[in-house]
């Protein structure tokens, strides 16, 4: 029989897997655990799913997806025969009481234990019951003679009592994997959801989570633990993928980590800002574009946007391109030009006069007799469109698309038009906070970005009164309440659901909450037609807000 241990080192692989690459994600984590045992680490933990990347969704179904991730496991499971570190990998596993959100315990040379995840999420951006299958609950696995509790992500976070039933089955620590998605202040709700586990539990627990990009989902990372007294015993980085190893004693209190690292956790510019560049980078490195476009007007979003793809790709892998009108105005062509000089990267200049005009030409017989408005204003953000996804096409550049939330909300964006693109770095930041990430930029650089420091978004743009510019004249306030009033009462709406009784409650007026609810519920459709981008608030549009797009309902408090 094994002696217990006294001192237990644990690798923490805070890793970016890529859904679907089962090969690469195994490399990473052979990667991983060589330099885990390079570290004298015993057992490397790995987040939830790693094998098939998170949240494979559909994939899963897949027979042959799910048998190449057991393949892989068992791969992995021989590699441990070397003597080195055991493992605990996530992967999905189909067994007789159906498929599951599984982890594996491997140790010399072959897996040891299985468990499946409880309590499965069915809310937000998860909808894990409909393609896995509840696990029981589950008892401690035995590792060199220390008793781990091992429960997945949700069984921490919902009221199933996985923890406890693993403490009072004499489980000694607990070891948690997470696919756990960003969204601003996530950091501090899950320090919050470990100390509750900590205390019903009176475990220490280590919360591992992934890095990465996943379409419309960026996970940082953070992993951190929380000892039996309640305190924070280590915290990792955010945004960036590394593997720590932890020491941990066995004391008359039971385990406690003797090594304490404590990276700082960015503010919530930052925050957001990083996690943006990074979903952008993985959705363009993931899908394999080399470089990308996007249409540089002059204005707020299209800079942030700017300055964001150089950040997360270099300033050679953008091509800025302004696509003037008659409404253009120089000063909007000044502070393009000096947007992109001060980013580093390539700027042309595609006039859109001509086409335009040839569009009017074209509908003269049927347009006649009709006054001009919003068509033919349309037409130019089509005709942009049209020559972005043109460009996109001779060159294999991705359109960066560069609407914000404040404008998704309500439909001031044109479909077919400056909504074309295939990634939206900015589609979840309203309109005032693309403003304060734009400050925050000007005067940070955060880590691991490829852009230059200084003022690469021109003060001009920051201070300048926004306009989409399709007519003499005009600012988004023409049709817009101010930003500030805007975006407190979309957040009401869509972050919170809150009636529109309670809106007027906080100072607005009745009549223009009832018009901004009724924009948001008839530019649904447009919205189904939008680009993904990266989901920055609790609610973003298209996961975790799904309503119908014929939709009569409005409240008429």
């Amino acid at each position: 029989m094994t002696e217990a241990p006294d001192i237990l080192r644990i690798a923490i692989a805070q890793l970016n897997p890529t859904v679907g690459d089962i090969s690469g994600n195994l490399e990473l984590a052979r990667e991983a655990r060589a330099d885990a045992a390079r570290h004298g680490a015993d057992l490397v933990m790995f987040p939830e799913l790693f094998i098939a990347g998170y949240p494979p969704e559909d994939l899963v179904l897949k027979p042959a997806f799910v048998e190449a991730c057991e393949k892989a496991v068992a791969a992995l499971a021989a590699d441990t025969a070397d003597g080195g570190p055991g493992v605990i990998m996530g992967t999905p596993l189909r067994r007789a009481s159906g498929l599951h959100n599984s982890l594996v315990l491997m140790d010399s040379g072959t897996v040891t234990a299985e468990r499946h995840k409880v309590d499965l999420p069915n809310y937000g951006e998860f909808d894990e019951k409909r393609v896995f299958q509840a696990g029981p609950m589950p008892g401690p696995v035995n590792f060199r003679g220390v008793r781990l509790g091992l429960p997945i992500c949700e069984d921490i976070w919902g009221a199933l009592g996985v923890c406890e039933t693993l403490a009072e089955s004499g489980a000694e620590l607990l070891l948690v994997p997470n696919g756990s998605p960003y969204y601003r202040g996530k950091v501090d709700i899950r320090h919050q959801v470990g100390i509750r586990q900590v205390i019903e539990s009176g475990l220490p627990l280590i919360y591992v989570n992934m890095v990465g990009g996943q379409d419309e989902l960026v996970f940082d990372g953070a992993s951190f633990a929380i000892g039996a007294d309640k305190s924070l015993a280590f915290q990792m980085s955010q945004f960036e993928a590394q593997t720590t190893v932890t020491t941990w004693k066995r004391t008359p209190d039971g385990w406690a980590c003797r090594d304490k690292p404590m990276s700082r956790i960015p503010g919530p510019e930052e925050a957001d800002y990083r996690a943006c560049m990074l979903g952008l980078r993985d959705y363009v490195n993931k899908n394999g574009f080399k470089n990308v476009v996007l249409g540089l007007s002059g204005g707020i979003d299209s800079a942030i946007c700017a300055a964001l793809a150089v950040d997360a790709l270099g300033e050679e892998r953008l091509r800025a391109i302004m696509l003037p009108y008659r409404y253009t105005s120089k000063e909007s062509l000044a502070d393009a030009e000096a947007c992109a000089r001060a980013l580093g990267c390539r700027y042309d200049i595609v006039p859109i006069e001509e086409p335009v005009q040839g569009f009017m030409h074209a509908l003269t017989q049927l347009f006649e007799g009709t006054e001009e408005g919003v068509a033919e204003e349309n037409l130019q953000a089509r005709t942009r469109g049209t020559i972005l996804m043109a460009i996109s096409n001779k060159f294999g550049s991705m359109v960066v698309t560069t609407g914000n939330k404040s404008e998704m909300s309500v439909g001031y964006a044109t479909l077919y038009g400056d909504m074309n693109g295939g990634f939206n770095p900015i589609k979840d930041l309203y309109k005032m906070q693309v403003y304060a990430l734009a400050r925050w930029r000007n005067a940070h650089v955060p880590p691991t970005a490829l852009g230059p420091s200084g003022e690469v978004i021109p003060q001009n743009i920051i201070d300048k009164a926004p306009s989409a510019e399709l007519r003499p004249d005009q600012t988004d306030q023409d049709s817009l309440p101010p930003y500030p009033v805007l975006d407190d009462i979309l957040e009401c709406l869509v972050e919170h659901e809150m009636a529109v009784d309670d809106i007027v409650a906080r100072g607005h007026d009745r009549q223009l909450v009832h018009r901004i609810e009724h924009l948001l519920y008839i530019a649904e459709y447009k919205r189904r037609q939008s680009a993904p981008g990266v989901k920055i608030t609790k609610k973003n549009f298209g996961r975790d807000r799904r309503y119908p797009i014929t939709n009569r309902f409005r409240d008429r408090s």
